[in-house]
Order: C-alpha cells, then structure tokens, then sequence
C-alpha cells in the first residue's frame, strides 16, 4: 500500500461497509486513507458554509456530519493500534497524520461561518436530542475559538496542534521509559512472590536465554513483587526505576525519555489557550462543560474529602507503622517497604492475602459472571460474536434485547485483557462508533466499544489469574462500555457518553465496581483453577472485612492527585518548569499527604491522565463521580433490604438503565441522576461505603 494511487477500495481505513478491518490495517494505510479522508471533510465544510447553504438541521447532518464521522472513526481505528499495538511504523504512520487531523477538528471548531448557520438556527425547530446537541455545539464553538478572528485564531489553532503533539510525545515517553527498563533478580531475591508471577517471570527470562526471572515495570509484574517480595533491595530497586520513569531523575538510556520540558510547555500552552478565550485560566476553560460549577467548589469539595479522611488515613498509616516494627523489625519504613508492609499486616490481622483470593478468579468464570450480572440487571444477552482483531488475545461479543420485533441488536464490543510489550498501561473503554440514525442511509447505526485491560496471562495452559483489584477494574470499565452501547438517542453527538458532562461519566463505570462486593453476585463468579471449587464464604468474609482496608490512606492519594491537578491548571502564572511542577506538588502534599515519598520520586512525569489523556483539571471528576455512584448503587441496597433479596434488583436495573444508561448525553447529569433517585446526590453514601461515615 505504499503506492498513493493504489484505489480507495483497497485501503481498509476506508472500508465503513461493517467493523473496522484491524487485521488489515498496515502503517502503510493510514497516510493515504487520512488524506482521502480530511479532503473529503473539508470539502464538506466549504458547502456547507456556502452563503446559500441552508441553516438547516438535517442538510448540514447530511452534509458535514458524514463524512467528518468517517474521519473519526477511521482515525479512532489507528489512535487505537497506536495504544494496544505500538510499532515503530506505525508510531511514524501515526505522528505524521496527527498535526493534519487536529488541524482539521480545531478549523471545525472555529469555523466562524459554521458558527453562524448554527446560531441561525430554530431551536423551536428541533427535537429534545438535537435541541441538547445543538446547545452542546454553540458552547464548543466558543470554547473552539469560533469567535476569535486573525492573529488570536491563527494563534489558537496552532496551540491545538501544538498540544496534540506534546501529549502524543508525553504518552509515547511513558510507554517507552517503562518498557526501557527490566532486570534479571536471582530465585533468592524472588523469595515470598506469588507461584504464577514466579513462573511468569521465568519464562520471560528464558525466552531471552537467560535464568532466573526478568522483571518489567508493567503492573502484572511490578505490583506483586512490591507487595511479596521479601528482599527490600529488590523492591527498591523496581521502586526507584519506577518513581523516576521519564525524568531527569531516569538512570542511564532511561534518561532520554524525561517528560519534564513537556509538561512546562504544556501548561503554559494551556495557560494561552484559557486566555484567548477569555478565561482567567486553564481551570476555568476545563470546568465550562462540567457538572461542577467553579474551581474554587472543586477545591473546598476536595479540602472537605480530605479533611474527612484524614482521621482514618492517619489511623491507617499509625497501624502499619506499629505493625511494621512489632512484626517485621522495620523500625523506619522507607518508600518501597509500604505495599509489602500493607500487604503482610492485611494477611495478619484479616487472615488473608490477595495471592490467597487470587486462584478462585479465572478470567473465564469472572466474564461469564459479569455478562450474567448485566444480563439479569438490563434485561439483555451478551453472545459471542466474530469481527477482524489486531491480537489473538482479543475476543468480541454481542449485546442483544427482546424487542416486539423480535431479537434486537444493542450493541457489539471488543475485550482486549492482556498486558503485552507495545501495549500501553491502564485499562480504558472507547468508542468504534456511536449509536446514531444516519442521515445518508436512514438507517441505525449501533455502537460499538472498546474494552482494554492490562492483566496478567494465564501460565502452563491455565486460564488467566485475576486479582480482586482486577476484577474491579474490569467491571468499571464495563460500566463505560454499557453507558456507551446501552444508549437509546438516536442523535450521535449526545448518544452513550458523548455530550456527557466529564465529571459524571465515571457514574455508570463506578457504580458496577460496587458488585464485586456483593456475595449473591460474587459466589457465581468464582471457581478455583485447580479444583473449580467456588471462593469460600469465610474468605469472602475476610475480604469483606478489609475492604475498606487503607481506604483513608487511599481517599487522601485521589485527593492529593485531584488537588494537584486542579492547583496546577489554575495557578496565576502557570507552572513552567519542572522545579515549580515539583513545588506544588511538595505543597499539596504537605496539605493533605500523611505519608511523603523520597525526593526522587517524580509522580507527574507519568500523570497520563492530566498530560495526555484528557483530565486536565478533571482528575477530581473520579471523586466527584464516587459521589453519584455510591448514591444510585444506595437505591438497589435499598430495594434488597424491602424486598429481602440481592441487590440485582430487576425494577431498579430498568429505572436506572432508562434514567442514566439510555438518556445518555441528551441531557444535564443532574437531570437524569433526579429522574432515578428523585432528588440530589448525597455524599453519605460514599462515606458508608468507604468506611468513613
């Protein structure tokens, strides 16, 4: 596919007939595809802001909106082979399209012409759905700098397009720096590790020709060795190659991927965006689409969390320092010794270890308890399915419902579980495509979602291990995925969780963590790998027991992060340097940590979230979700403690899958958080669930 002439049905990235051709799509591909692709949108733009092009609802859907969502999906398929299957080709096949692509959504954005058909428009003239997207458009067009003209909008753009490149580069240095770094630790350092790491490593190791066992920095492998492993040489080791990843703090090669200029230039490219729009600064611009009102309420919320935790995380903190010198001879803890302290005191006083629970959840059985959770609840079957994958690993499935017609297709996604070299960390949901009445062909669309986690392999023909901590995140991103493809609107930019205020998006992922909790539901989700016995009730006891374990200490690490980067983004005089980054974040820690890290350690150089994945002063939006989804998980409590079942209630599955799930973004959060609960969220429920009330 080299050959630019080659014809468009030949190239993948152009074929929308069905699901993207992901076994098909070489580096190769993209430059032409998107090319094709941006002239086609663009074209499109120029008619429809023609002097006498219609300030018309439909025509401009029809016109515009086609091929622009062509674009998206099209680049959505390569953003996504750049996440879970990084090669250095398709790196360069990415990095090249980037600046066109942004360039183009940031000249949409700002398009004063578009701006003016849309301001011409009826409102009267739309339904509710359009009505919401048409709202949600005027305020883009604002924030997009449509009503900027000259020097200020070319000014503008190219700060778009300078922020892309600089986040591009920010990820790529934190994928890099991690997978940069591995060791080969002798069986005598391994002491005290889990057998299926154990055995993992190995393996590793040997692929190379080597013995002993290789250690990365990706989570299967680092977390368990900081939590078991007995020599503390070893786990400061791993400790400090993993605090200073993609810092001026890095040691030897690792050094080249420091994040440290990046993240100065970034914020005071944000800093100029907020200011050419007329925003104080980058907080303010963040927080005009959100649920929450000002910084300075996202600020006292955090200030009140913390201060509400603070009891319970010093206690926490007190305990693992009288354990750690009663039971271990650790009279001065330092950095890497906490997740291995945490871990020996949980075992000791709930009787209990994570590697204890660990054999009784094999990904297989934990799946089909997921799918037969949301089936129960949603009234819907999730099946097998076949689409083109980018890995052998990665499975697809169906959601259908019992509709007068019929059976009826809701929904398809794909489940990506499994770490891998080239794989970036994390687990996250995104959209294929959204759910949408398409105005070339009348016709609709279902959505489509991603789900990618970064789990451990199953070893020696054995299914895959999952911690409970695993579990959890599988589940929470499932709540994504359903937000997105349990959608009924019909109008694309407000359908599933486009048009969703930032800060409430995390409700639906939230509030299905709360099931991995509940014992009617877990008892079917567990068999053991070697006898396929189910977790035994006095185990889940135990875990019951600790799950609240640390979780002052927790609260205080999500308030601290949150904090930090509202702080950051809405400082007079933005943060430049790495010293001032480093400053505030010393201050906020001084404010709300109970426990200080060594001063190497370099935290920002890896904050994806806030540097490069869209939760610039947005961070605090997890917090502020735990508030909604503890609240809408309380209304099942409550329907169990009426009806003395479990907590898969059927009616309350179907008030709140139409209230929240269905509504999607056709309207305020709040709106549709009132028309399932029938007033205000609370925080007391949070508080319960945590342990803290």
């Amino acid at each position: 596919m080299n050959d630019r002439t080659a014809p468009a049905t030949l190239n993948p990235l152009l074929d929308f007939s069905d699901l993207p051709r992901f076994d098909a799509i070489s580096p190769a591909a993209v430059g032409p595809a998107m090319d094709l692709l941006l002239q086609a949108a663009s074209t499109a733009l120029e008619e429809v802001t023609a002097p006498g092009f219609p300030n018309d609802w439909a025509r401009i859907s029809l016109t515009l909106d086609v091929p622009a969502e062509r674009l998206s999906r099209a680049w959505g398929a390569v953003s996504h082979l750049n996440s879970v299957a990084d090669t250095p080709e398709l790196r360069a096949a990415y990095n090249e399209a980037l600046p066109k692509v942004t360039e183009f959504w940031t000249r949409l954005g700002a398009d004063e012409r578009l701006y003016a058909k849309y301001k011409a428009m009826d409102p009267a003239s739309l339904n509710a759905e359009q009505a919401q997207a048409h709202h949600n458009a005027m305020r883009g067009f604002v924030l997009g700098g449509a009503a900027l003209e000259g020097e200020a909008k070319a000014r503008f753009a190219w700060l778009q397009e300078r922020q892309a490149e600089l986040a591009q580069k920010f990820s790529e240095n934190a994928l890099d720096a991690t997978d940069a770094f591995s060791l080969i630790a002798t069986p005598e350092e391994m002491a005290g590790v889990p057998d299926d790491v154990l055995q993992a490593t190995a393996a590793a190791a040997q692929a190379e020709g080597k013995t002993g066992h290789k250690l990365t920095l990706k989570m299967p492998c680092y977390l368990p060795v900081m939590q078991f492993a007995h020599s503390s040489p070893l786990r400061e080791k791993l400790y400090r190659a993993y605090a200073t990843r993609a810092s001026d703090q890095a040691e030897g090669e690792a050094a080249k991927f420091d994040n440290t200029a990046i993240m100065g230039e970034l914020l005071a490219l944000r800093r100029e965006e907020a200011r050419l729009l007329g925003y104080r600064h980058y907080a303010d611009v963040s927080l005009v689409p959100k649920m929450a009102e000002s910084p300075e309420q996202v600020i006292a919320f955090l200030r009140d969390l913390a201060a509400k935790a603070r009891p319970h995380a010093e206690k926490d903190l007190a305990d693992l320092r009288e354990f750690a010198a009663a039971e271990l001879g650790l009279s001065d803890p330092q950095a890497w010794d906490w997740p291995y302290i945490g871990e020996k005191l949980k075992e000791a006083r709930y009787a209990f270890s994570e590697q204890e629970v660990k054999p009784y959840f094999t990904a297989p059985k934990v799946l089909a308890g997921l799918f037969q959770i949301v089936e129960t609840l949603f009234e819907v079957a999730i099946r097998p399915d076949q689409a083109p994958v980018w890995n052998p690993g990665v499975a697809f499935y169906r959601i259908e419902r019992s509709g007068p017609q019929g059976t009826e297709l809701v929904g398809q996604f794909y489940l990506d579980p499994a770490a891998r070299t080239g794989k970036r960390g994390g687990a996250w949901m995104d959209d294929v495509r959204a759910r949408w009445l398409r105005p070339d062909t009348g016709a609709l669309q279902t959505p489509v979602a991603h789900l990618v986690c970064n789990f451990a392999e199953g070893v020696n023909g054995k299914p895959a291990l999952l911690t409970h901590d695993d579990v959890i995140t599988l589940f929470h991103e499932f709540g994504h995925g359903l937000h997105h493809m349990l959608t009924q609107v019909n109008e694309r930019d407000v359908s599933g969780i486009s048009g969703v205020e930032w800060d409430a998006v995390e409700l639906p992922s939230q509030f299905m963590e709360n099931f991995c909790w509940e014992w009617d539901v877990l008892k079917h989700m567990t068999a053991h790998v070697d006898t396929g016995e189910p977790l035994p009730r006095a185990l889940f006891d135990k875990m019951l027991a600790a799950k609240n374990y640390q979780s002052g200490l927790q609260t205080l690490r999500q308030v601290e992060f949150s904090l930090f980067d509202m702080l950051l983004h809405s400082l007079p005089e933005p943060a430049a340097s790495g010293a001032a980054i480093l400053a505030l974040q010393q201050q906020v820690r001084d404010e709300v940590a109970v426990l200080q890290p060594p001063p190497y350690s370099r935290t920002p150089h890896t904050f994806s979230h806030i540097f490069a994945g869209g939760y610039s002063a947005g961070y605090y939006s997890y917090k502020w979700a735990e508030v909604l989804s503890a609240d809408a998980y309380a209304a099942f409590e409550e329907a169990a403690q009426q009806n003395g079942h479990s907590t898969l209630d059927v009616a309350t599955g179907r008030r709140y899958r139409q209230a929240i799930l269905e509504a999607g973004g056709s309207r305020p959060a709040m709106e549709s958080f009132k028309a399932f609960r029938g007033r205000e969220p609370s925080i007391d429920a949070l508080l319960r669930h945590q342990g803290m009330a």
